[in-house]
């Protein structure tokens, strides 16, 4: 008892130390800094809530305006467009994500606790009581889910890409990359594998919630995250 106390106390300070982190964004995805304000904070929330219930095609900033109770122009003086508060928002979550992987895998000396620790961080459902860095990171997640794809996936990728605007995406991938080399350096694939699990766990997840015959599910444990372990681990076996 006293051992899973202290394992507890240790798990929810983290948990608070992580939440105080800042997450750094490229500056060329707001006009102004939205975290400097409550209005650009009351923007980002009320921007995460509005596109998960309507989904990005639905969003808009008068929708937006109307829920945070300000105008349209007060919002397009932080954001451009609702393609760069997506990206902007994609980008806060894989900040996350990196932070999470920094701080939960840097003290295992052991490279397969490792990626089995990142493998989890990457494709399961953050865990609301131990896990969260943001208070609305859940909602931040379903987004990922359903909507990140089409931030990613336009004409203006590759201008994008030379701003980087998904170096931080590429920064999480290039982390697990790292720890696969550790465990086998000859496996000539690591950047495909862990790129192909992140956007498939992400699949599979839409899968289970909207069409569940093209996925396997399990209440009695998470299938998504338990399939990427298995894979993973057998694809890059020496």
């Amino acid at each position: 008892m006293i051992v899973l106390l202290l394992y507890l106390c240790i798990i929810l300070s983290m948990s608070n130390l992580l939440k105080n982190i800042h997450v750094s964004i490229n500056s060329k995805l707001y006009l102004k800094d939205p975290l400097t304000s409550s209005l650009g904070n009351n923007i980002l929330n009320g921007a995460i809530n509005l596109i998960d219930q309507l989904g990005f095609e639905q969003f808009t900033f008068k929708k937006l305006a109307l829920e945070i109770k300000t105008t349209e122009a007060s919002i397009y003086r932080y954001f451009e467009n609702k393609h760069k508060l997506l990206l902007y928002l994609t980008n806060w979550y894989w900040g996350c994500i990196a932070t999470r992987l920094l701080f939960e895998t840097n003290n295992i000396s052991c490279p397969e606790e490792r990626l089995k620790k990142a493998i989890h961080i990457l494709t399961s459902l953050p865990d609301p009581n131990t896990e969260l860095l943001l208070n609305n990171e859940q909602m931040l997640k379903r987004i990922v889910i359903n909507e990140a794809s089409k931030a990613l996936i336009t004409k203006e990728v590759d201008q994008e890409n030379q701003d980087g605007f998904f170096s931080v995406y590429k920064d999480v991938v290039r982390k697990v990359v790292e720890i696969i080399k550790e465990i086998n350096d000859d496996y000539p694939y690591p950047n495909m594998l862990v790129s192909s699990m992140i956007e498939g766990s992400n699949q599979q997840r839409f899968f289970a919630e909207h069409l569940p015959r093209l996925t396997n599910t399990n209440k009695s444990n998470d299938s998504i995250e338990n399939f990427y372990l298995d894979l993973v681990f057998k694809t890059i076996q020496p």
